[in-house]
């Protein structure tokens, strides 16, 4: 009973079904889980909210910007079809101007700009003004509160190097990767658990156990430079007497949750990643990040957060089998 109490525990909530599997990555190297759900409506698979606050600044500006103008071209053309003598103070000599002119109309609505040139005069005219009042009333209000949650809501960026390495670590070997804040915002009380799971074989058949990896220091205090997380692989290490073909063929995973509190907001933060075995270089240790000091205060170079270079590891012993690590 203990013994499946103990299974229980170490599983990360995948389910057994889905840690069956073979050649499934679990987790993406942005922390995002490789999961589809059915069985929802259009609306609830969307989450519309939840992810325009997660994608990035980039692609929402863009969004926003064809909204927009998708927005007021489609109300230009509503004025368009109402004629030139829905208008007072329209000047264009021809259709086409004139359609730029009920562009550039709907953009002063919109905006609720109204230079006072171009008034609506008939009915249908009118109608649409009051439409699109509306719509720019909500989609600015809509924006103005997507804006301000992505500005206000605090998240961690985290820079994971490339690859993980397996690199000579006081006479033994040590499954490392390394991290850094990719912002300048305070990260204090980072957290670190790092998760490994492969297929075994157990009474005969293929199995994937979870193992959670002992780590060198599990936290630090403060982060301002760089982070080498160290698993020391001695003994009581799930990965004592693995080489690399038998962690590949077992089809390894190495899932990372961060935690940390954001100074600026006292929040918790969280960050995700993983590594499979394709990632994980063997007989390599991460370069020196370090700059000679500026004007007396230590630096790092971030751009050197992915470079390795070649290390002697020392003679592996032979692998047990997961009966006789039990």
């Amino acid at each position: 009973m203990k013994k499946a109490r103990e299974d229980f525990d170490r599983d990360l909530g995948l389910g057994s079904r889905l840690t069956e599997a073979r050649g499934i990555r679990f987790l993406n190297p942005d922390g995002t889980f490789n999961v589809r759900r059915k069985g929802q409506s259009v609306l609830e698979s969307l989450n519309v909210f939840h992810w325009l606050l997660n994608i990035s600044v980039g692609h929402f500006m863009l969004l926003v910007a064809v909204l927009y103008s998708i927005v007021n071209a489609i109300f230009a053309t509503g004025y368009f079809l109402c004629g030139a003598s829905a208008f007072g103070g329209q000047i264009a000599p021809n259709r086409w101007d004139r359609f730029m002119e009920c562009f550039f109309f709907s953009v002063q609505t919109l905006a609720t700009i109204g230079y006072g040139r171009i008034s609506p005069v008939s009915a249908a005219a009118n109608v649409l003004v009051t439409l699109e009042s509306l719509v720019g009333l909500m989609g600015i209000a809509l924006v103005t509160g997507i804006v301000f949650s992505r500005f206000s809501r605090p998240t961690a960026e985290i820079i994971y190097s490339r690859r993980a390495v397996i690199a000579p670590y006081h006479g033994i070997s040590a499954f490392m990767f390394r991290i850094a804040n990719a912002r300048s915002n305070q990260l204090i009380s980072v957290h670190a658990v790092v998760n490994m799971a492969r297929l075994e074989e157990v009474d005969g058949k293929p199995k994937r156990n979870f193992y959670t990896l002992d780590l060198e220091r599990k936290l630090v205090t403060f982060f301002p430079l760089h982070w080498v997380v160290v698993h020391p692989i001695d003994e009581n290490s799930p990965l004592y007497g693995w080489t690399q073909e038998q962690l590949s063929q077992s089809d390894a995973e190495f899932t990372i949750l961060l935690t940390a509190t954001d100074e600026t907001f006292s929040q918790t933060v969280h960050s995700r990643s993983s590594y499979k075995t394709a990632e994980l270089v063997w007989g390599y240790k991460f370069s020196d990040m370090f700059l000679p000091p500026i004007d007396g205060v230590p630096a790092v170079d971030l751009r050197r957060i992915h470079d390795i270079e070649r290390a002697e590891l020392p003679k592996m012993q032979p692998q047990m089998n997961a009966n006789e690590r039990r």
